[in-house]
């Protein structure tokens, strides 16, 4: 018996293509096991079949079952949806439906078991998937425990398979795999029969390995359940052919059985227990379609809409698809409407086209399931729109180029590239962008185009350095960080169906600017070759550029992939542009780069190469021909003979593949005979013709069968020979290689030579040169070029080209060029060649392109009017004239071309004569240039020679578009040639989007226009615009002119404007700008878009770019516009207008050339200086170094002295001069005179009267202010602010401090003495004032001095000042204030809040519901301390509601609330009744106010007499304990209670034994309280003495002390103090003892006495801080106010 590996026991694992019938019989044995130990649930029954091996010892009374129905041997078992399910009210599962034969003799014994489908009632058709039946059954078996069947072969049974929920990932629909028709089809392959196979039930597994085995079987389930592999229901039919099998089962395997036939029993019984419990009337129940969706046929542009209704419980979650893709409405709005409302759900689809034909599922899920259905939608198309099935059927039959058109035939699509990308030029480690907006026609909405962009030929793929993006109308390509290997001819492919257009355009990307000075440029295109195990050979290309050094070699560096580390591979450069790398670790994978080094430093690092993996190359092409195979479940093991101890035989095919001065690189096969293992090479070398050989790798033999030798002996002859190892041994050597000589085999190539370079555009030169000879693996060639004489050459190109023909871009046009050009191969770069001859970059001529939109523009009876529109190309040179040609058309058959004109014509209009009335032409024209006559445009359209004979005119001509902006161009037209029966009055102009219709044609002027010419404003920028003009005269309006080409509204870059300029000498000139030009491009001027023919009132010149009119005389008659248009230009113009108020504006300012004046920033002004000095002033734009000024006093010129102080400054144009005080003689005008060359000006100012006095008394002010300043000052004056605190800080800041500098306090003029000295921390002087107050108003100074003098600043704090200050003050202590809170008392409920502190001008105010409380005395209001209360005593339920305290700080007021009502009065209500019972039980408790004495000493036979009072209410009992036992009164001891206050305690004659503690015990039914005294009897022989009254000092009384039973009393309450006392002492003896004890003083005091006092000092203390009011500064420090002297 065979034994499947754990991992494939428990699941299913095999590609979809397994469950093909057809492909079935190629599954192993393995799988069928597999596939038939899987938990079977079927749809609608919940079976868990088990196989009769598990269930033979179990009877039929196992299970209580209502209905079953057995099946015979061979019978199939036909299932209802929902037919099987549990019963509640019978208890009975439906358990095992899908019963298993072994045998013949078994099959009766076998129980099917299954409910009839009628007899179930509506409760239980939630349970019609079956699933949820034994819903902890399935949890507990779904990690992996099966059903095994042992008889399959002999069944004919439909086996479904249904999956539970195992993972998060929604369900998917199930699958069914097998059709209806083919279930009882035999098969053509049998399954092999397995007997005595354990069952293994997770829980039960006796061994560790076993559970973990399980777990993983789990795990590889529940990722097959989730990714839908191997899911779903599948049918199988078997053939009815019996086949007797046999079971073997051991000891272990049945009691296993038994052991999970009980544990499985009591997890029935469990189930059931627990469903029965269940309240049927609240059963889940899984989705259902009441209402399916409907399909539809609709016509395009139409709306359709899907209904669908659904039951179930939870209700089901509705989601719609397209096509199995979820339909998502937050991505198109505007396209689905999606709705559920009340269990019914729709599905809106808006303006229907062709691509929403699909299919459309509704699907419906909750916990209990999921369900779909399904509707299609077909969308037709009206006639004329196109077929899609053609559209990709015909075209493997169209030819090339030719695709399918909306009107069914076959035409050529037409493409059109706009905004194309120019030749660019970037550098390294920019970001680069190209692109190009593709027009098509005609646009097939169903046919997408193809967008390929290739480099050099080679298709471009997306990647981490490569971007691409179609918009649907612009094709873009970024080069997210550009490197030398990106540069090249970049081409764009737009693919429609068989037929493309393609667009071209060449990238250069230079080097980045190098870290180091002098340092070469990166190397490129690193590649990796030949990689093996351990050994890659690694490639690149060198720059372009060197540095200005020779390079001395490359370093090659290596990172393995994941990590960031770059490691060197080779110690010294290397020159040969290839390395082999070896040391590799097999199976990682690198990546390399490579630095280019020259005498001046090391350059930046190429881009990296591709990762490369260093695996046998056998190894890597099995990965890549297999890059995903799916795993079958299938592991084929295949057993050899052991091999071990086999030496490998000899590498074969030793061959040294390369040869450098630097290394050899060996190249050979592994041996046949190399047994199992895997086997490494050792390399040895000897010198040729010697045989001694020497091991090259002596510490670690090579995996790889290729190997670089290194240090070798440049020049000398060596032989190489490989060796095979493994465990077993080394075997023999290989045989040995030739001679090779260390040197490099390929040599650097020659120069290339015949540079031929020719003209292409206005920047660029092509190249053309011969490849050298003897030339062997050329990478490419380096073209370089330089300006004739500069001697400084630039690289062409940074990434070798392969051609011998080049386009060098980016040159100056009018500049000569020479070029060179060298080869490169792996082994170097060649030399230059010689250098070209000198070429003058410009724009090579051809002949122009042909003219286009023919037409008619005058017919008359045997002549006609022909006008054309100019050629697009004019072949780099200007149009000298054109040819016609004409041909007659007879019956629609054309004849032969014949000249129409032999001499060109110059205007774009020509009349042909010698016509024929009535004969119908055709025409031609072709245009020539000084390259040659052109291509002639392709034949008119047909046109009747006849006599017109309407009365409109003809259409206008040669209309043209000039100055171009983004809102606005010039529209320029000829009249037409046939004028119509009356002259013409005028023109309309027409315009429209260029792809609108016909219809959108609109006038752009209401009136005719008497011009020629209009300028259209308020087009939109980037829109493209076509236009056209008709003429009109009395009859009306004629026929329109021909359409213009598209105009896209837009101000290309570098466009210029017309510019105005006024020279220095006042001549007024219009000047424009070209950088743009051809060598054949002209300046052409025009006054209102004529030519200019009277030039004796404008003067032109033009240089170069630049072009100017000068006006000689500007006066009415050169009113107008002036406009200039470069021609061989793409639409270079511009224009000006000069009406009267322009031409007032520039003859003003000529005027003020011819006589200038200095223009002045300012006029003259006067200011104040710091000292107290005056300076006059002013500010002229520009001086020059030879302008002056003079200055001027009451008309007299005053000079530079010892009372003026006067400059000039030339670079600023600032001219001032400063007095050092204002006297009365100074009184007057002041003026300042400025000549600059021929530029004059003044300014004056005029000081007198009130003017002049009150700048002298500034100037005095500003004087003394300096003075004061000169010692400590302030700079802010004394103020005042609130800190957070609601404390009062007086501040002032101050300057010119030094350490020497004393500052004093001042209240109304007494000193405030200060403890520590200020240290003016950041300028500033403060005063702190605490719980500012009334008492601190008054007249506060501070002063500052030291001996440079002093300053001193003053604040009162009085009347309106104070008020403000005490306003802020109670702002801020009503902000400071707490939230209301709610405390209950023994006398009621008090609400508070919690202030910093509290002053009397800080009103109060209380709210209760809206309504002003008024205070009695159950509700009143008070402060305590900082706190602010209201007391309710004896609150009742009318005292709910909101409370506010209000606080009025003057100005504002502060609110603070709190609800007292609900549970918030009823808790505070509940406290105060109970503090008020506890207050009631503290006053009226027994207690004794005055209390006996702790301990009494005294001398044995003296009398003792003690007494106390007692209250309490009701009147306490008494009585009295002896050493904590009942004490009554006798002969010697005497107690008394006397009218239930006085107790006394006598004892007449004391003894030693009435020594002991003594308790008073008062007790009433609120408490109880003991008062103990300890009485001690001394005795002392001899002596006699009497004692009289607590005076005496033979009896020692010690403090006393109460015990309490009661609540202990409130704090407030007041309390009696009574000193207790000895009433009487009578001594036996009246002879005083000399020995007798010294006097004791009695001290009595309570801890009520010692409270009492301690308020009593209290309040003392607060008498003695009112008495000094301004103890609060003492906290910063201060001592009391002394008296100012």
């Amino acid at each position: 018996m065979m034994s499947l590996p754990f991992y494939q026991r428990h699941h299913e694992h095999y590609d979809r293509a397994y469950r093909h019938k057809a492909l079935q019989s190629t599954v192993s044995q393995y799988q069928k096991e597999a596939k038939s130990k899987s938990a079977v649930y079927a749809q609608g029954s919940t079976a868990y079949a088990r196989g009769s091996a598990a269930y033979r010892h179990a009877s039929a009374a196992d299970f209580s079952l209502e209905s079953s129905a057995a099946y015979s041997h061979g019978s199939s078992a036909a299932y209802s949806h929902g037919s099987s399910a549990y019963d509640l009210d019978s208890a009975a599962y439906s358990y095992g439906s899908t019963a298993y034969d072994h045998s013949a003799a078994q099959s009766k014994r076998s129980a099917a078991y299954s409910l009839d489908s009628e007899s179930l009632s509506k409760r239980s058709a939630a349970y019609s998937h079956g699933s949820e039946s034994i819903n902890k059954l399935a949890e507990a078996y779904r990690l992996g425990s099966e059903a095994y069947s042992l008889g399959l072969k002999d069944s004919n049974l439909m086996i479904e398979d249904q999956y539970y929920k195992m993972s998060p990932k929604a369900k998917r629909a199930k699958q069914n795999l097998v059709s209806e028709d083919k279930e009882n089809e035999a098969m053509d392959y049998s399954v092999p029969i397995f007997t005595g196979r354990e069952v293994s039930i997770s829980g039960i597994t006796d061994t560790e390995e076993e559970r973990i085995k399980e777990s993983a079987a789990y795990v590889a389930k529940r990722n097959l359940f989730a990714t839908g592999e191997g899911v779903g229901v599948s049918k199988v039919a078997k053939s009815t052919s019996k086949e007797e099998h046999h079971e073997k089962k051991s000891r272990k395997v049945a009691i296993r059985e038994s052991a999970e036939r009980v544990a499985l029993k009591k997890t029935l019984e469990e189930t059931q227990a627990f469903h029965k419990k269940l309240n049927q009337d609240k059963l889940l129940h899984p989705p259902e379609f009441v209402i399916e969706p409907r399909s539809h046929t609709v016509w395009e542009k139409q709306n359709v809409k899907f209904h669908c209704s659904v039951a179930g419980w939870p209700a089901p979650r509705v989601t719609w698809y397209k096509n199995n893709v979820p339909i998502n409405v937050q991505a198109h709005p505007d396209k689905y409407i999606i709705e559920s409302r009340y269990g019914l759900h729709s599905l809106e689809i808006i303006a229907c086209d062709f691509d929403d034909t699909a299919q459309y599922r509704a699907s419906a899920m909750n916990v209990k399931g999921e369900i779909s259905a399904y509707a299609s939608l077909v969308v037709k198309r009206y006639k004329g729109e196109i077929d899609a099935s053609r559209l990709y059927a015909g075209a493997a039959s169209m030819p090339l180029g030719f695709g399918v058109t909306p009107h069914g035939y076959a035409s050529r699509f037409e493409i059109k590239f706009v905004d194309k990308f120019d030749v660019s030029f970037g550098r390294e480690g920019e970001t680069m962008s190209l692109g190009c907006t593709v027009v098509i026609s005609p646009d097939i909405k169903r046919f997408k185009p193809g967008i390929e962009w290739y480099r050099n030929g080679v298709l471009i793929t997306p990647s981490k350095w490569v971007e691409m993006h179609w918009s649907g109308e612009r094709a873009s390509l970024t080069l997210t960080h550009a490197n030398k290997e990106d540069e090249g001819l970049y081409t764009l492919r737009v693919v429609m169906g068989d037929y493309y257009e393609e667009y071209s355009s060449y990238v250069f990307v230079r080097d980045a600017d190098a870290e180091i000075p002098g340092a070469p440029g990166a190397p490129l295109d690193v590649q990796c070759l030949d990689a093996n195990k351990d050994y890659v050979i690694v490639s690149w290309k060198q720059p372009a550029v060197d540095g200005g050094n020779p390079i001395l070699g490359y370093f090659i560096d290596r990172c393995e992939v994941g990590t960031t580390h770059w490691t060197q591979c080779n110690e010294t450069p290397v020159k040969f542009a290839r390395f082999p790398v070896t040391g590799l670790i097999e199976g990682r994978s690198y990546i390399f780069r490579v630095r280019a080094v020259n005498k001046a430093g090391i350059s930046l690092p190429s881009r990296v190469s591709e990762p490369v993996a260093a695996l046998d190359p056998a190894d890597r092409a099995r990965l890549r021909s297999h890059p995903s195979a799916p795993w079958t479940g299938q592991i084929i093991v295949t057993e050899e003979e052991p091999a071990e101890g086999v030496v490998p035989g000899p590498p074969t095919d030793l061959q040294v593949i390369e040869a450098t001065k630097n290394y050899v690189v060996l190249s050979w096969k592994p041996p046949g005979q190399r047994g199992h293992e895997g086997i490494m090479y050792f390399v040895e070398k000897c010198i040729a013709g010697t045989e001694d050989w020497q091991r090259v790798n002596t510490e670690i033999p090579v995996k790889s069968p290729r190997f670089a030798v290194f240090d070798l002996a440049e020049g000398k002859s060596y032989c190489f020979r490989v060796r095979c190892c493994n465990s077993a041994g080394v075997g023999e050597p290989s045989e040995a290689t030739e001679a090779t000589v260390v040197d490099d085999k390929l040599d650097i190539p020659k120069a290339p030579g015949r540079i031929m370079p020719t003209r292409n555009t206005d920047t660029s030169v092509v190249v053309t040169w011969t490849e050298p000879p003897d030339a062997k693996e050329l990478v490419g060639y380096y073209i370089e070029s330089s300006v004739v004489g500069s001697g400084c050459w630039e690289p062409c190109n940074n990434n070798p080209v392969k051609d011998t023909r080049f386009i060098c871009h980016g040159l100056t046009n009018g500049e000569k060029y020479i070029f060179r050009v060298r080869a490169v191969n792996a082994a170097g770069l060649s030399e230059f060649s010689q250098d070209s001859e000198p070429i003058e970059v410009q724009a090579a001529i051809a002949a122009p392109s042909p003219p286009y939109d023919i037409m008619v523009l005058e017919s008359v009876r045997d002549s006609m009017v022909l006008g054309w529109k100019q050629p697009k190309a004019t072949g780099g040179t200007e149009v000298t004239g054109y040819y016609v040609n004409y041909r007659e058309v007879i019956d629609g058959v054309p004849g032969k071309w014949m000249e129409a004109n032999i001499k060109a014509v110059t205007e774009r209009a020509y009349r042909i004569q010698d016509l024929k009335e009535n004969m119908v032409y055709q025409f031609q024209v072709a245009a020539a240039n000084l390259a040659g006559v052109g291509t002639p445009s392709l034949p008119s359209q047909p046109f009747k020679c006849e006599e017109w004979t309407i009365a409109v005119p003809g259409p206008p001509h040669d209309v043209t578009c000039t100055e171009v902006r983004k809102d606005s161009l010039v529209l320029l037209w000829k009249e037409p040639i046939y004028t119509g029966r009356s002259p013409i009055s005028g023109y309309y102009v027409d315009i429209k989007e260029t792809e609108a219709k016909e219809e959108h044609w609109r006038s752009v002027n209401e009136k005719p226009l008497q011009k020629k010419f209009l300028k259209i404003g308020d087009l939109k920028e980037g829109v493209s615009y076509v236009f056209r003009v008709r003429a009109a005269n009395q009859a009306g309006v004629g026929k329109p002119s021909d359409v213009t080409d598209p105009v896209i509204a837009e101000t290309r870059p570098g466009t210029k404007e017309m510019v105005v300029d006024v020279d220095d000498n006042g001549v007024i000139s219009l000047n424009f700008e070209c950088d743009q030009m051809s060598p054949n491009s002209k300046f052409v001027w025009s006054k209102n878009y004529e030519p200019i023919e009277d030039d004796s009132r404008l003067n032109i010149d033009t240089k170069g770019g630049k072009s100017k009119a000068t006006f000689k005389d500007l006066g009415e008659d050169d009113l107008g516009i002036y406009s200039c248009i470069v021609t061989d230009t793409d639409g270079v113009s511009s224009s000006h207008t000069i009406d009267e108020e322009e031409m007032k504006r520039l003859l003003a300012l000529s005027h003020e050339r011819k006589f200038p004046t200095v223009p002045l920033v300012s006029e003259l002004a006067v200011e104040i200086l710091e000292k107290g000095e005056v300076r006059f002033w002013l500010q002229a734009e520009k001086l020059s170094g030879n302008a002056k000024a003079n200055f001027v006093f009451n008309d007299k010129e005053i000079f530079n002295g010892e009372k003026y102080k006067m400059k000039v400054d030339q670079k600023t144009g600032l001219v001032e001069m400063i007095m050092d005080k204002l006297e009365d003689k100074d009184e007057g005008t002041y003026t300042f005179q400025l000549q600059d060359g021929k530029a004059t000006n003044q300014s004056s100012l005029v000081l007198i009267g009130d003017v002049f006095k009150k700048l002298q008394d500034e100037a005095n002010f500003q004087k003394k202010e300096w003075h004061r300043k000169q010692g400590p000052h302030f700079v802010d004056k004394l103020g005042w602010e609130v800190t957070d605190d609601c404390n009062v800080m007086l501040k002032c800041k101050v300057a010119n401090i030094k350490k020497e500098t004393h500052i004093v306090w001042y209240k109304d003029d007494r000193q405030i003495m200060v403890d520590e000295e200020h240290d003016f921390k950041d300028g500033v002087c403060t005063l702190l004032i605490s719980e500012f107050s009334k008492k601190d108003a008054g007249t506060y100074e501070v002063i500052l001095k030291d001996d440079r003098g002093k300053d001193s600043s003053e604040l009162k704090l009085n009347d309106t000042a104070f008020a403000d200050l005490m306003n802020e003050v109670c702002r801020r202590i009503a902000l400071s204030a707490t939230d209301l809170k709610i405390q209950s008392t023994a006398e009621g409920i008090r609400l508070y809040s919690y202030v910093n502190y509290y002053v009397e001008d800080l009103r109060v105010g209380w709210v209760h519901n809206d309504t002003q409380i008024r205070f009695t005395d159950r509700v009143k209001t008070g402060v305590t301390g900082e706190q602010i209360w209201l007391q309710i005593n004896e609150p009742t339920p009318q005292d709910k509601g909101k409370y506010t305290m209000e606080l009025f700080d003057g100005k504002t007021g502060h609110k603070k609330t709190v609800d007292l009502s609900g549970q918030a009065f009823d808790e505070a209500f509940a406290e105060f009744q109970r503090l008020k019972q506890a207050a009631i039980a503290e006053k009226n408790r027994a207690r004794v106010l005055g209390g006996l004495p702790d301990v009494v000493t005294i001398q044995e036979g003296k009398a003792l007499n003690l007494s106390c009072t007692v209250w309490g209410d009701p009147t306490p009992e008494v009585s009295w304990l002896k050493n904590e036992k009942s004490f009554v009164s006798d002969a010697n001891c005497i107690l008394k209670y006397e009218s239930g206050k006085k107790v006394s305690f006598t004892i007449s004659t004391v003894s030693t034994l009435d020594s002991g503690k003594y308790s008073l015990v008062v007790k009433n039914k609120y408490g109880t309280e003991t008062s103990d005294v300890t009485v001690i009897v001394i005795s002392v022989s001899g002596q006699t003495d009497t004692v009289q009254g607590h005076n005496q000092n033979n009896v020692t009384v010690s403090k006393k002390k109460k015990t309490m039973t009661a609540s202990k009393p409130n704090d407030g309450e007041k309390k009696d103090f009574i000193k207790p006392h000895i009433e009487e002492v009578i001594a036996t003896e009246e002879t005083p003892d000399p020995r007798e004890i010294p006097p004791v003083e009695t001290e009595r005091v309570t801890k009520n006495n010692q409270l009492a006092a301690k308020k009593t000092d209290e309040k003392a203390t607060g008498a003695e801080m009112v008495s000094q009011p301004t103890e609060s500064m003492d906290r910063q420090g201060k001592k009391p106010l002394e008296k100012k002297p």
